[in-house]
C-alpha cells in the first residue's frame, strides 16, 4: 500500500486509515453522520490524492480525447472543466472522468483511483494513431476538496483570486495558500459547493495547513471517504465500480447528457442506436418507504417476488434520515413514482423510485 503525502497528519488527527485502490486513505475521523452534515452545513477537507491525473498535450490532443470521451471537449474554453466518460467497444465504460482545459492543445484528465493503470493503458493505446503527448502525473500531485457553504468565505483569505467569481465547474490557476500555480477547480463530488485544489505533493502540506487555519472560525473539519460516499449518493451521482462499470453503458446510466453524438467516439454508432430504441434496463433512485438500510447486491424485486435488479449503492441518508440507493431495473419500472420492493434479509421492504436528486439542498 502507498501513503499519501499527508499520512502522517491523518494518522496524528486520529484517522481511521483503510485500504483503498492501492493507497492507505482515511475513511472517517469523528464518524461518517457527523462528518456528512459538517460538509452539506459548513465546510469539511477530503484528502482525494489518491485520484489520478492525465496530462494531455500536443496539437493532436483534443483529437485524441475526443475519439476517447463520450462528451464534446471542443465546446470547452481555457478555464472549463468537463464531466465525461470512456466509453469501451460493448456498451460499458472504462471510468468516468474530469476533464480541464489548461491552455490551447492543452488538457488535464482526472480519473479515478482505482483504474489508474487500465485507463492509462486505454488512452495509450489509442493514442497511437494520434501521438498527443501523454504524462502520468497521478503520483507527483495532491488533491483537496475543499466542500461546504462556507468553502468560498472561509477560503478567500488565502488567495487573490476572486473564489466567488468561479462558476461551477470552472477553474482560475493562481495563488493559494502561499503556493503559486495551483488549479483551484469549482467541482466536487458533494453537492454542498466548494473548490478542488490540484497542487504537488511537496506543497500539499502547506496548504492543508493554511486551510485549517483559515477555516477554524467556520468550523472546518478533516472529512473521511465514507462521508464522501453518503454525500454523493444524496446528490445521486454515480460510483464507478458499483454505478456505472464495464458492463453498464451511459445511456442506461442516465448519462445521455455526456453523451454527444455529433461527434465520433469510441462505440458512438451503437450507444446511438441503444439511445435510439430505448435500452432495456435503467438505472434508478429510491427511497424505502419504512425503515431499513439498503445495501450494495441487495436484490430489488417486484410485487409478486421476483427479481428484477440489484441494488448498486444504498445508504441510510443523514439529510433525509431514510433508506435511499439506486440500482438497474427493466424499463417498465424505472418511472418516478413506481413501487418496487428490496430484500433486506429475509424481509422485502417497499421502497418508491423517485427523481434525483435525493437531498434538495
Amino acid at each position: 500500500m502507498k501513503n499519501i503525502a499527508l499520512h502522517e497528519i491523518h494518522v496524528s488527527l486520529g484517522a481511521k486509515m483503510v485500504p483503498f485502490a492501492g493507497y492507505n486513505m482515511p475513511v472517517q475521523y469523528e464518524g461518517v453522520t457527523a462528518e456528512h452534515l459538517t460538509v452539506r452545513e459548513s465546510i469539511g477537507v477530503f484528502d482525494v490524492s489518491h485520484m489520478g491525473e492525465f496530462l494531455v498535450s500536443g496539437n493532436s490532443a483534443l483529437a485524441l480525447i475526443q475519439r476517447v470521451t463520450s462528451n464534446d471537449a471542443s465546446k470547452l474554453a481555457i478555464g472549463d472543466a468537463q464531466y465525461s466518460c470512456f466509453p469501451n467497444e460493448s456498451n460499458g465504460i472504462v471510468d468516468d472522468l474530469i476533464c480541464y482545459k489548461i491552455k490551447e492543445n492543452q488538457y488535464l484528465l482526472v480519473v479515478n483511483a482505482s483504474n489508474i493503470e487500465k485507463d492509462w493503458n486505454w488512452i495509450s493505446k489509442h493514442n497511437e494513431q494520434f501521438d498527443a503527448d501523454l504524462k502520468d502525473l497521478s503520483e507527483t500531485y495532491s488533491l483537496l476538496a475543499i466542500q461546504g457553504p462556507k468553502a468560498v468565505d472561509a477560503m478567500q483569505s488565502l488567495s487573490s483570486v476572486d473564489l466567488a467569481d468561479i462558476p461551477f465547474y470552472t477553474f482560475k490557476i493562481g495563488d493559494f495558500a502561499g503556493i503559486e500555480n495551483v488549479i483551484i477547480s469549482a467541482t466536487g463530488y458533494t453537492g454542498s459547493g466548494g473548490f478542488e485544489i490540484y497542487c504537488k505533493n511537496d506543497e500539499v502540506v502547506q496548504i492543508w495547513k493554511q486551510v485549517f487555519e483559515a477555516g477554524e472560525r467556520f468550523g472546518i473539519k478533516p472529512i473521511g471517504l465514507a462521508a464522501r460516499d453518503t454525500l454523493r449518493l444524496e446528490m445521486g451521482y454515480c460510483l464507478y465500480g458499483n454505478d456505472i462499470d464495464d458492463t453498464t453503458s451511459p445511456i442506461e446510466a442516465g448519462l445521455g447528457w455526456i453523451t454527444k453524438f455529433t461527434k465520433d467516439f469510441i462505440n458512438a454508432p451503437a450507444l446511438a442506436k441503444q439511445k435510439e430504441a430505448k435500452p432495456i434496463r435503467r438505472l434508478v433512485a429510491f427511497e424505502l418507504d419504512e425503515r431499513g438500510i439498503p445495501r450494495h447486491g441487495y436484490d430489488i424485486i417486484d410485487a409478486d417476488g421476483n427479481v428484477i435488479g440489484k441494488v448498486t449503492s444504498g445508504t441510510m441518508s443523514p439529510c433525509l434520515q431514510k433508506g435511499i440507493g439506486m440500482g438497474y431495473v427493466p424499463r417498465v419500472f424505472s418511472k418516478s413514482g413506481t413501487k418496487i420492493q428490496i430484500q433486506i434479509r429475509k424481509k422485502a421492504i417497499s421502497a418508491t423510485v423517485v427523481k434525483l436528486p435525493f437531498y434538495k439542498g
